[in-house]
């Protein structure tokens, strides 16, 4: 396949991703929930909806392309993916990469998400059956020439072990955080609350942590944010909430909850499952000072920063770690 063929198969993808009535996909959905209860159709739902319109729109997809010397006879090499699991389709960006790049992508798969990449996989092989040879999901990886691995900091020694004789990109924990003005609207909190709930905060751009300035009134947050209540009636996420508010009673720590998120002042920039930290600041540029030596960022949510609302509704060019993986895919 030559560079156009690849775009115009991707943004086939993408308009089947956004079908709206589509059964075979809906039982994948189905079947993606049954093997993990993190994966509710509302979060598949929303990670499809964010490929389909950010990733493989044909404007973002040509523009993307366009910034790129791609080599239609480009010697293709074996690069391996190890994809996280944490939400749907967490390493699709890595394989389209791979993909429009020319390369061969061997991929790993997350035990925790390995029905949606397979079923769009075998898409794509139905539609071109030769795709096989450049796209094959295996158990162990072995003999490429590349690799691209995300996982956690404990995984990424590993990662590092195995893989770093060869050209490769190793990702570790990131998370998100976002700096308020205590002059947000209540549709600027109400943003600020899909950055924090989807994907019940289990992404590297979901926001864990606020910073706030002293004096801060928490009643209209946590008022706003009860537009995510209904997550008490997802039992994972219901336990954590439970499980967390016990350590919090049992140590005696201060807390605030509006009875889905519970609120705690923590110089952590992570945070559990249901469970929001904030620091006080009083000089903004010295807290961005301090941030920046912080490599375990992800992504800051605020003025100036990304706007608020759209940190899990990433780009082709926001790449993650900052690291561009095309221009590396391109120079290996």
């Amino acid at each position: 396949m030559n560079l156009e063929e690849r775009v115009e198969i991707m943004i086939k993808l993408g308009n089947y991703l956004s079908e709206n009535e589509n059964n075979r996909l809906d039982e994948i959905k189905v079947h993606a929930f049954e093997k993990n209860k993190w994966f509710t159709e509302e979060m598949i739902n929303l990670a499809l909806k964010n490929i389909a319109s950010q990733y493989l729109s044909a404007g973002n997809l040509n523009n993307w392309v366009h910034h790129y010397h791609i080599d239609d006879n480009i010697v293709a090499k074996k690069v391996g993916i190890v994809m996280a699991g944490n939400i749907p389709l967490v390493g699709f960006h890595d394989f389209l990469c791979t993909f429009i790049s020319g390369h061969n992508s061997l991929i790993k798969l997350s035990d925790k998400d390995d029905i949606l990449m397979k079923h769009i996989i075998e898409i794509l092989s139905e539609w071109k059956p030769d795709i096989k040879e450049h796209i094959q999901i295996l158990t162990m990886l072995k003999d490429c020439e590349a690799y691209i691995a995300t996982g956690s900091n404990n995984s990424s020694r590993y990662f590092e072990y195995y893989f770093g004789k060869y050209p490769s990109i190793i990702r570790k924990n990131k998370t998100s955080i976002a700096i308020l003005t205590g002059k947000e609207s209540e549709e600027t909190l109400s943003l600020l609350a899909d950055d924090v709930y989807a994907y019940f905060g289990l992404g590297c751009r979901n926001v864990t942590k606020i910073f706030i300035p002293e004096g801060y009134d928490f009643v209209p947050l946590l008022t706003i944010f009860k537009k995510y209540n209904y997550f008490s009636d997802h039992t994972k996420f219901r336990n954590n909430y439970d499980y967390n508010l016990s350590l919090l009673i049992m140590n005696n720590k201060f807390y605030m909850t509006n009875d889905t998120i519970i609120l705690v002042e923590s110089d952590n920039i992570f945070s559990p499952v249901s469970e929001l930290h904030y620091s006080y600041y009083k000089d903004k540029e010295v807290l961005q000072s301090g941030l920046n030596t912080l490599d375990s960022i992800q992504c800051i949510v605020g003025e100036g920063y990304v706007p608020f609302g759209q940190s899990q509704i990433p780009s082709l060019f926001d790449y993650a770690d900052g690291i561009d993986t095309m221009q590396f895919l391109l120079s290996i």
